[in-house]
């Protein structure tokens, strides 16, 4: 039995069960940072083997009747990760970078609601980037990131005092406050130094995993 826990390459392909639906599976597409489900189409065996060849993503088009490159016309594509089935091999999961908005409404999803949680760092991470590539020269991020990598770690450091007062001297709220102004502070340091939260946590899940 194949480990699912491994991208599917273009040797697994035939093992898929394209016959359950007319040689379509279902292609539930999510953000590879924050986990966002962005859409969803669907692919038959010739999609899904130049979603894994370009590294882009490629459907099977309904309404058309042939493959098309998510983005083909308005620039916005889906840089694709990996892509993973489920455990009946009838459906896939396409993990992607997006590069711009993928819903045709000008939306970054096809579904509404916002991300909760843990989650939302990754939205908060690609906030700072934007920042850092075009945000107004009175933009306190865009301010830190010139200023470099000593003065953020200053202000963390800063922050760290202040959540470690809050934690005996104020409520919930207001520890939780701080502990925000921390976070983003270290977003702000993982932009400087070149990588995100998705490498923190796989920190976190091999640590647990030993």
């Amino acid at each position: 039995m194949r480990d699912r826990r491994s991208p599917l390459t273009p040797a697994d392909l035939p093992a898929l069960a394209w016959d359950k639906m007319g040689g379509l599976l279902p292609a539930a597409v999510q953000d590879a940072h924050g986990g966002r489900l962005l859409m969803l189409g669907y692919m038959d065996e010739a999609a899904l083997g130049a979603t894994l060849e370009t590294g882009y993503a490629t459907f099977f088009s309904r309404s058309k009747n042939r493959l098309w490159q998510k983005g083909e016309t308005s620039g916005n594509r889906l840089r694709v990760r990996a892509v993973h089935e489920d455990c009946d091999a009838d459906a896939l999961v396409v993990l992607a970078d997006p590069e711009g908005p993928t819903c045709h409404e000008g939306t970054p999803s096809c579904f509404g609601g916002e991300l909760d949680g843990p989650a939302w760092l990754a939205e908060l991470s690609q906030v700072v980037a934007e920042r850092a590539r075009s945000g107004p020269d009175t933009s306190y991020t865009r301010w830190l990131l010139k200023e470099g990598p000593t003065r953020i770690a200053q202000k963390i450091g800063e922050e760290g005092v202040e959540v470690a007062l809050a934690a005996v001297t104020r409520d919930p709220a207001g520890t939780a406050e701080e502990i925000a102004d921390l976070l983003y502070h270290l977003t702000v340091l993982m932009e400087a130094r070149g990588f995100g939260w998705n490498e923190v946590v796989e920190v976190l899940r091999r640590r647990h995993r030993s």
